[in-house]
């Protein structure tokens, strides 16, 4: 006779995280399960936490109270040696690509290997130059970041997020401030580079079109709670009126709108 079939750890798991700035909560008990290889946009406003809860993730900031585990190790109890090796299984891609203006592209994209893996600059430079090949950029890997588009800069940022093959993939709100036809090349990149490297994603967006794209799972974050988790066509069919709102971007509803 068969057992039951074991259910599988979560890549990530947060259980009833809560964070407060002074006065202000952020969070308020968020219960969120990501699976190993899956791709969960969280989407929400701006200012409803999603930034401070991928912070959390990757050990930035410590929850006030709850807990937060990653391969199935609280981050909480880790020191700051065991904080440096749970963030090599991390790459980002900042909003902003946040590249380092005084070097490279290849610098750019090599800045961690060189800090971590002890390599010398031409076996960097190499490995800089197929992650930017694998992003579809070519003979940049010289150019300073100021001669680069605002799709080239969130392009490099991508490389330089996946230049350690890293098992998770932060994107934090990665189709921000791109015309639309680049947030989808973007978008194409991201779908491209889970089915490549098997990584787990974890995105924060506000943009729909992104989030219908790229998700296995969204989960909707409001007032510092979890609204809803499901695939894109149950987030589509919720009838929690909060999340039909917030998809639909419409202006009436119980989400408040400061004017």
């Amino acid at each position: 006779m068969k057992g039951n079939p074991v259910e599988e750890e979560p890549k990530i798991k947060l259980v009833d995280v809560h964070k407060a700035f002074g006065p202000k909560v952020v969070l308020k008990g968020v219960n969120l399960a990501i699976r190993s290889g899956e791709s969960m946009v969280v989407i929400g406003g701006s200012g409803t936490g999603k930034s401070v809860l991928i912070k959390h993730m990757i050990g930035l900031l410590r929850p006030d109270r709850g807990r937060v585990f990653v391969d199935g190790v609280e981050v909480e109890g880790l020191d700051e040696s065991g904080l440096v090796e749970l963030r090599k299984k991390f790459g980002m891609l900042f909003q902003g690509a946040a590249l380092f203006d005084s070097l490279t592209v290849w610098e750019n994209v090599g800045f961690g290997l060189k800090r971590h893996m002890k390599m010398g600059d031409a076996e960097v430079k190499e490995a800089a130059v197929a992650k930017l090949r694998m992003v579809g950029l070519r003979n940049v890997e010289d150019l300073m970041p100021s001669a680069l588009s605002g799709g080239m800069r969130k392009r490099v940022g991508l490389a330089r997020a996946i230049a350690m093959d890293p098992e998770i993939i932060l994107y934090d709100e990665p189709t921000t401030g791109l015309d639309p036809i680049m947030a989808d090349v973007i978008n194409d990149l991201i779908v491209k580079l889970k089915e490549e490297i098997h990584s787990t994603s974890v995105a924060i967006t506000h943009d729909m079109v992104s989030a219908y794209k790229i998700a296995d799972r969204i989960a909707m974050l409001y007032q510092g709670e979890i609204q809803a988790v499901g695939t894109p066509d149950e987030i589509r069919g919720c009838d929690n009126p909060i999340v039909q709102q917030f998809i639909h971007g419409r202006a009436t509803g119980p989400i408040r709108v400061d004017v």
